[in-house]
């Protein structure tokens, strides 16, 4: 029952979020259905999860297309709870955020924001075209009570599929740095931003910079970068020259003589040596002084890394690159586990998608139907931040309750290790176990006990044995 009161504890901090109370109430039902649920067949998982009476299918589908709960201010207090309910990883004074884009395949023909997406994977188990969602996702580095680092997921956004108008000529990048942007607005600190390749680029680089924060991500074996310009004694005509000599990385990471032999500070490693180099060059797409890092790894070959912050050290960056993998992992927890994509909300009054199309454009339709979309796309949104909020929670107490947990679970792990924080699965079983503890915590005051009475198949029994 303590788990459940500690879980409890948390979810009471997203009351503001909420207009009503009774809004609040099924937002938590919500939360508590998504942690504890065994399939992902939508809200009717919901509905058996925790034994509600079917007129909670309608209630919980309501609540995700209805305006009673703010989803930028349940963002704003997610991101703020996070802070308190864990120890930032800190790098050099800064927050350290993970970046990534998921896509997930969607067979609805009535579901916006729905196109052809391309998977630049090496697995034999994707397709390489699929139709379905392109996400943004941003999780948060955190040590726990045994000084593991996790990432927790603050928020997702859908960021293609779209087109609302002509003028709009806004990338991926773009909105991914406004997302990023949003969240650390109330932080009012610096943060470092950790991302793949993909992210390397002068419309992230520019803004990050302009509030102050930084980027580590890895770079192309073809980059080019310069030298920073020889210092003159006689000044000439003209303006002064700001790149030196042309360099290839390929080119440095051939000078062997030049690289430095250090342990490996990978996370996970031990008694493995690597060898990297550190230069300071000039990159052109930002017009300034950018550290790179060449890694040359004895299993993993050469790779290059690039960061914004030249006053960080290389094997920070080494550090906090391999760090990155932490989001991949939280996707595969929030894929199998959670189902945090697995939201079916089609739109009836939309033209049905075709094969192969490259998203929906709507500048030229009815106000009423731009309106429907935006329903629907925050419904989808919602969904996912629920999902988000529950993983969270979820990762709180197998960090900090790790022993609780333990003790509590009553199924079995080939690989289980109790001297490690348990996984989102693990907890989710041990929860589920305990779920009539929840209804006993959560009808504490007389209103949430007649919301249990009126949607829950067991309320009544319950209450009645209560009162005896």
């Amino acid at each position: 029952m303590s788990l459940w009161l500690t879980w409890l504890r948390c979810v009471a901090h997203l009351r503001p979020a909420c207009r009503r109370s009774r809004s609040f109430l099924w937002l938590t039902v919500a939360l508590a259905a998504i942690t504890v649920r065994s399939e992902q067949a939508g809200i009717t998982s919901f509905v058996r999860a925790l034994a509600l009476r079917p007129v909670g299918y309608h209630r919980l589908l309501h609540l995700f297309h209805s305006a009673a709960v703010d989803l930028d201010q349940l963002t704003h207090l997610w991101t703020k709870l996070v802070l308190n309910l864990f120890s930032p990883f800190l790098a050099d004074g800064h927050l350290v955020c993970l970046a990534d884009g998921i896509k997930i395949a969607k067979e609805g023909k009535k579901m916006p924001a729905v196109r052809c997406l391309h998977q630049a994977s090496g697995s034999n188990s994707k397709p390489p075209f699929i139709m379905g969602h392109s996400l943004q996702a941003i999780s948060i580095l955190v040590r726990g009570a045994s000084s593991q680092v996790a990432a927790i997921p603050l928020t997702a956004r859908i960021h293609e599929g779209l087109r609302w108008s002509d003028s709009d000529g806004r990338t991926l990048l773009d909105k991914l740095v406004l997302l990023l942007l949003c969240l650390t607005k109330q932080w009012a600190r610096p943060v470092i931003l950790v991302a793949d390749a993909y992210y390397a680029s002068r419309k992230v680089i520019t803004p990050l910079l302009e509030h102050g924060h930084h980027l580590i991500t890895r770079a192309k074996s073809n980059t080019v970068a310069y030298l920073p310009p020889a210092a003159t004694t006689t000044r000439t005509r003209g303006r002064p020259r700001v790149y030196g000599t042309k360099v290839k990385l390929k080119d440095m990471a051939a000078e062997t003589q030049a690289f430095v032999v250090a342990p490996s500070p990978v996370y996970g490693e031990r008694n493995v040596q690597l060898r990297y180099r550190c230069l300071d060059l000039m990159w052109r797409p930002v017009g300034r002084l950018v550290r790179f890092v060449i890694v040359q790894h004895p299993h993993r070959g050469t790779i290059y890394l690039m960061t914004t912050n030249v006053d960080l050290p290389p094997l920070d960056v080494i550090l906090l690159y391999s760090y990155r993998f932490k989001i991949e992992t939280g996707f595969r927890q929030a894929i199998y586990v959670l189902g945090s994509y697995a939201y079916h909300f089609w739109m009836k009054g939309m033209t049905p998608i075709a094969s192969r199309s490259k998203g929906q454009d709507l500048q030229d339709t009815s106000s009423q139907h731009q309106q429907a979309v935006c329903r629907k796309l925050n419904a989808y949104h919602l969904h996912v931040q629920v999902a988000c909020i529950a993983q969270g929670l979820m990762l709180h107490l197998a960090h900090h309750h790790a022993e609780h947990v333990w003790r509590q679970f009553r199924s079995w792990l080939r690989t289980a290790d109790a001297t490690r924080p348990p996984s989102e699965l693990v907890v989710s079983y041990v929860l589920r176990d305990q779920l009539q503890a929840f209804t006993k915590c959560f009808g504490v005051d007389t209103q949430t006990a007649k919301f249990i009475d009126r949607y829950f198949i067991q309320g009544r029994d319950r209450i009645c044995e209560d009162a005896a």
